[in-house]
């Protein structure tokens, strides 16, 4: 059977030279670092860390990708990876996702494989 991928391009980046766990809002940094207690305080939060690359789709059936804000980002670290747990996210750990940022480029092709 043919795997099955999405295409899309890195629209933006941001995050750049922030602290690991840095927490981001509505892509800006709140000036908090990710903790247990943090996370007691704000149980709502859907914890976005560290690094944002932020997706662009390419084809007609994912073009509506960055306006819903999906992003590819950092994550606490007793978050599952690999299971669907957001709105579309894809979530990394904090030290992947800088490997990750630090090699790609905006408008660079990315590709998701389901």
């Amino acid at each position: 059977m043919p795997l099955a991928f999405n295409k899309f391009k890195v629209s933006e980046k941001i995050g750049a030279h922030l602290e690991v766990g840095s927490v981001l809002i509505e892509r800006e940094s709140t000036g908090e670092i990710y903790s247990a207690d943090l996370a007691e305080q704000h149980p709502e939060r859907d914890w976005i860390l560290t690094r944002i690359l932020w997706l662009d789709g390419v084809e007609r059936h994912n073009q509506n990708t960055k306006e819903r804000f999906i992003y590819i980002h950092g994550s606490p670290d007793e978050t599952p990876m690999g299971v669907p747990g957001s709105k579309g996210c894809i979530r990394m750990s904090n030290v992947d996702v800088i490997e990750l940022f630090e090699q790609i480029h905006v408008d660079e092709e990315v590709y998701i494989i389901e």
